[in-house]
This record gives structure tokens, sequence and C-alpha cells, in this order.
């Protein structure tokens, strides 16, 4: 999965915090300084708002040294080669899950993160930590899709389904997740099927399935996403709900007119992204820091305007505008949440299959 942008002035602003931020983390703690004056915070690019590292720095006399990743795959294969120690990283829902099986996450003190408390019933104790033991939410959304209405007619047949993504008469119009989680899935539930379904055949299938699709795809992306749609590049692509969200403040009065968004019908994906403590952080109780002041609402709330995905804090919603606070793209109601599905951490032989599949569709 991915969060990043990298154009327009969000991101400038965001550099240069991250500059700041990082220099002063190098000066005061890379150089021998005691770990406890500093923590290495593992998150999605632009999936905070850099006002925040600065007053938790003024707030705790703790640097914040801020590094980005694209993929959950990207993020488990950094953290599983070691090299560097991180204190705070923040995965999606089916990575925590392998990362507790695989004794890759510290438990967290709970007593050092009294703000937990704002936590909704909902969002605690979920499937991918039952006991709730290694991870706090951060954000949660879903996954749709993001056409350009220039392009696209409103009397489209495929417009609300997952097959405009395998729509011909869109060929080199088309963008694609690039991850095999995320690809294999779409094209799963393209199929009716689960996203979780360990069934060769089926997986297989949906390999099958993204095979045809190849000659109609533009290009496989992750950050790219933004640039393509924005400028009309490319008119159909899955997209973050939240994403969607930041590309029309970003195009501003156009935006809404010219991109168009829906979860398709049949399902699609929900997802919690959290926070945790990697095994062997050098600042454990810096990281709970962290964490008790990300759970603050009022913290919450500014994030979650500034990144526009959705909190797991009625008490931080409260705190938004109403644009956002009753918007059906980040808060969707019961019936549409029925029909959502959570990735799990599938078993290792389905892992190796959907790499399998992955290594064969590139090449192909």
């Amino acid at each position: 999965m991915t969060r990043i942008k990298n154009t327009g002035i969000r991101f400038l602003t965001l550099t240069l915090c991250l500059t700041f931020v990082l220099g002063t983390s190098l000066l005061a703690g890379g150089c021998g300084a005691d770990q406890k004056d500093t923590i290495n915070v593992f998150n999605w690019g632009e999936y905070i708002d850099p006002s925040l590292l600065k007053d938790f720095e003024k707030e705790t006399g703790i640097h914040v040294n801020y590094t980005t990743v694209a993929t959950c795959e990207e993020m488990y294969a950094k953290m599983k080669n070691g090299g560097v120690i991180y204190d705070i990283v923040v995965p999606s829902d089916y990575m925590i899950s392998r990362m507790i099986e695989e004794d890759m996450l510290e438990p967290i003190n709970f007593d050092n993160v009294p703000n937990f408390a704002y936590v909704d019933q909902e969002f605690r104790n979920p499937q991918y930590d039952p006991e709730n033991a290694y991870s706090v939410p951060y954000q949660w959304g879903s996954v749709g899709i993001v056409y350009n209405k220039n392009v696209v007619p409103e009397d489209e047949k495929d417009l609300g389904s997952w097959d405009l993504l395998w729509n011909k008469k869109y060929r080199n119009q088309i963008l694609m997740f690039d991850n095999s989680r995320d690809a294999l899935g779409i094209a799963l539930k393209k199929m009716g099927e689960s996203y979780n379904t360990t069934d060769e055949q089926t997986i297989r299938k949906a390999s099958d399935l993204l095979l045809k699709q190849k000659p109609l795809v533009q290009a496989y992306v992750v950050d790219q996403i933004f640039d393509k749609m924005e400028s009309g590049e490319a008119a159909v692509s899955p997209c973050y709900a939240g994403d969607f969200i930041l590309m029309c403040d970003e195009m501003g009065e156009e935006g809404p007119e010219t991109l168009g968004f829906y979860v398709p019908e049949g399902g699609t994906n929900l997802f919690v992204d959290a926070m945790c403590i990697p095994k062997g952080a050098g600042n454990k109780e810096g990281a709970e820091k962290f964490i008790n002041f990300i759970c603050d609402p009022e913290n919450m709330a500014l994030n979650t305007e500034y990144i526009y995905y959705s909190t797991a804090e009625s008490a931080a919603r409260e705190l938004l505008p109403d644009e956002l606070r009753y918007s059906p793209i980040m808060y969707p109601d019961a019936e549409s949440l029925a029909q959502m599905e959570t990735y799990i951490n599938l078993p290792v032989h389905c892992r190796r299959m959907y790499d399998q599949f992955w290594i064969r569709l590139m090449s192909a």
C-alpha cells in the first residue's frame, strides 16, 4: 500500500519540515547522543501532518528521525534485514499479524499510552492483534476506483464495478497497483472471491485475470497514481479513498469536476494501519510517548484533516470540519462497511504463490 504524494506545496512543506526534523535528529542523536533523545519513525509518505512532529519535539524534547516507505512488503523487508533500528513502524493489519507471528514486535506498555482510552471499541482487539498487545490504530480507510469524468462517460456500463479496470476501451489509460496482495486481491474481488482465499486454483485464476489485463495497463504504480490521474495521463485507477480526497484538494475546483470515485459493487478492502514498536527498539519509552501524543484527539484530528484518511477515535472525528466529519468516502455507512473485507495474514505457502504469480505477471 502507499500513502505517497510527490508534487505540490504540501509535499514541499513536508519535505522542509522533515529535513528540519531529520537534521536536528542527526545533530542531537546521530553521533553518540543518548538514544532517549531520539526516536526513529518509519511510516508511509505524506501520512502525517508535519507540524505534529515539531510539536512532539517541543513537548517532549525527543527528536524525530522520520523515514518513509511505499509498501508493507518493503517495510517488512527493511525490518527483517536489519541495519536500521526503528522505534515506531506503521504497518497495515495483515502485516501486523505476520510481524507478531514472527516475533518482530514489542508489547506496548499501555500505562504509558493513556490516550488509548479514546480509541473506539470497534477498533480494539482486532483479528490481527486479538489481545491488543502490539498495536494502536493510526488511521483506516478503503479502496475504490478513481476515474476521469472527461474520458469515462456517466453511462459507461462498467462504472460501479471492478470490470472498469479490464475495459478494453480504456487501453493504455488504466493503472494498476504495483504489489501482489492488492493487485491479486482486486482480481479476486472481480471474481466474487474472498481476498483471503487459500485455494490455489482460485488464486491462479486471479493471476490469469491479471495476465489478461496486462495489455490494457499503462503502468503498475505506487505514488505515480497522483501525477498520472491529476494530469490526465491516465483515466482509470484503483485508489485509496483518502488519496482521492487529497487529489481533489490538490486540483482545487477542477478536482471534483474532473475526477470521480466509487467503491465497486461486490465489496472492497477495508484496512487499518496501526502504530507498533519493533523488537529491539532503542527508545521504547519514547515510542510510547509518541503513540500517546498521536492519540490525543486534538492531534489525531489535525492529522486526519491533513491526510484525509479516517480516524478510529470518535472524539477526534467530532473535531473535524463537517465536510470531512460527514464524508461518505471517509466514513462509509454501515451497509457499505458490511460489504468490505480486511486482509488477513495468509499461510506461508499462499504468500509464496502470490510471489510466484507476481513474478510471472511482471515477466510476461
